[in-house]
């Protein structure tokens, strides 16, 4: 990515790691630098202590939060993956969690996040304004996986993390939580926009305007 000289004395201006804005009628969005160089954002939705990231991964560490989730969409588990015990569920689930979690926050300088989120739609190209994407380590454990992170993507190499879930049928659709995690990438896609955010540029000048 190019960055050029008004784009770097920009972020100057905005480098704090919390970020705040709202918007009336939209709650109020708060953006955590996650590695720190302006690359990669993830949100932090009104009333959290941590950002979304960090609340995912301290969701999918948790083993009393996973075995509540698991019994709860035993049927998914079975249905789909063909596994019956929670416990190998569990186990299958920090394996995934621990890949992700090195991955993106062990992102070196040169690292190119293209490579580790695509389009939500798999059949799609990411060629529209502020597409939809998501991230998950089945191309990283060579075995499919039922976690996903969803992200924005403000350009090339640019995104915005919106959530996270378990995902364990086809379709966002099919389930409530899944569900939510797609109206809630849509919420800030349109805050995004309404703001007349389309790219890195453009977010690096809100914040700078609006902090």
């Amino acid at each position: 990515m190019v960055i050029d000289n008004n784009f770097e004395q920009n972020f100057v201006v905005i480098r704090k790691r919390k970020l705040i804005f709202m918007k009336k009628g939209i709650s109020i969005l708060s953006f955590d630098d996650i590695t720190s160089d302006g690359r990669l954002w993830a949100v932090r939705y009104e009333g959290d202590e941590d950002n979304i990231l960090d609340s995912l991964f301290s969701q999918w560490d948790d083993v009393e939060w996973l075995r509540t989730f698991f019994k709860k969409n035993m049927a998914d588990l079975q249905s789909y993956f063909r596994i019956s015990d929670v416990e190998i569920a569990i186990d299958i689930t920090a394996e995934d969690s621990d890949v992700l979690q090195r991955k993106i926050l062990d992102l070196s300088p040169n690292a190119n996040l293209d490579e580790l989120f695509r389009p939500l739609n798999n059949y799609i190209s990411s060629e529209f304004t502020l597409n939809r994407e998501k991230a998950n380590p089945k191309t990283l454990t060579h075995r499919k996986s039922w976690l996903r992170i969803y992200a924005l993507k403000l350009e090339d190499g640019c995104y915005i993390i919106t959530g996270g879930a378990i995902k364990l049928t086809k379709t966002m659709q099919e389930r409530e939580h899944t569900l939510e995690e797609l109206l809630r990438q849509e919420k800030v896609r349109n805050f995004l926009l309404t703001n007349q955010i389309i790219d890195t540029e453009s977010f690096i000048e809100y914040l700078a305007e609006t902090n």
